[in-house]
């Protein structure tokens, strides 16, 4: 989670990060955003928009692993036709 101290590594602890958390305008969604980044993320708790910020940073950074087959298909791409950098119909 985004408030934690020591990330396990056992080097030096992460370099302070700002974020903003609040209540969504709705009131049922707690909305983190990562400052330096700009990126946001949504959840029904504040813990939650924390932990997902986390999981958002990390991917906007590189952390993942690429998609699937199924999933890529899921969304309309056909991964024999698609070439890294090409985007699909759907995306176009």
């Amino acid at each position: 989670m985004s408030t934690d101290i020591d990330d396990g590594s056992g080097g030096e602890p992460p370099s302070p990060v700002e974020i903003t958390l609040m209540l969504g305008e709705s009131g049922e969604l707690w909305v983190a955003r990562d400052e330096e980044t700009g990126v946001a993320s949504q959840g029904p708790t504040r813990e939650a928009a924390l932990e997902n910020l986390d999981e958002a940073v990390a991917g906007y950074h590189g952390a993942g692993e690429p998609p699937s087959e199924e999933e890529l298909r899921g969304v309309g791409v056909d991964p024999d036709d698609n070439s890294s950098g090409a985007l699909p119909d759907v995306l176009q």
